[in-house]
């Protein structure tokens, strides 16, 4: 957590922990095979929670989704939070400390997938007939992008839980507003 994945020596980190090089290459293969086991899991269950929220919503119909979109999304916001609390140590490594690793990319593989989720989705109320402005993937990406961002900033800001959850709804709403201001869509209606 203090030095972060690239300049942590495996030199260091075995003597903190009060073991030899060899025995750590008796449960690990490498540094980074170290910092995945901290936090791979963790990770792996986000991306899977959101998965999930995505996929909740591409199994209803066009108009439907319209109307569940924030429903959804503050349901798997709320477990995201709680998931990020009760593994807070693991989210502060992730968000903090993963350059040089193959989580270093973790933001950025969140804010593709709602890209991608965001033009399907765009994609449906065309063909359900509903206009939607004309919205670039550069600038979804970027909201995405700003959304995923600061979500974790409650971890690392070190926010009390129910700040952050209190934080967490007030960006929903402005997220919210923001998209149904671009697509001149309105959510849950």
């Amino acid at each position: 957590m203090e030095k972060g994945f690239t300049t942590a020596s495996l030199r260091n980190i075995v003597k903190t922990a009060g073991v030899t090089t060899g025995a750590f290459y008796g449960y690990y293969k490498s540094k980074e095979e170290l910092f995945d086991s901290l936090i791979g899991k963790q990770a792996a269950y986000v991306l899977q929670l959101f998965d999930t929220s995505l996929k909740e919503v591409r199994e209803l119909p066009g108009e439907e989704q319209t109307r569940q979109m924030k429903e959804i999304s503050e349901r798997g916001m709320a477990r995201l939070i709680d998931y990020m609390y009760e593994n807070r140590d693991a989210f502060q490594l992730l968000i903090l400390c993963a350059e040089g690793t193959k989580h270093e990319d973790f933001l950025h593989r969140l804010a593709e997938k709602e890209t991608e989720s965001s033009l399907a989705y765009i994609k449906v109320l065309r063909q359900e007939g509903i206009c939607v402005r004309a919205v670039h993937r550069k600038l979804i990406h970027i909201v995405s992008s700003g959304l995923f961002t600061a979500v974790f900033e409650t971890i690392v800001h070190d926010m009390p839980i129910e700040e952050a959850r209190e934080y967490i709804q007030q960006l929903e709403r402005f997220h919210t507003a923001g998209w149904e201001e671009l697509l001149g869509v309105k959510f849950g209606e």
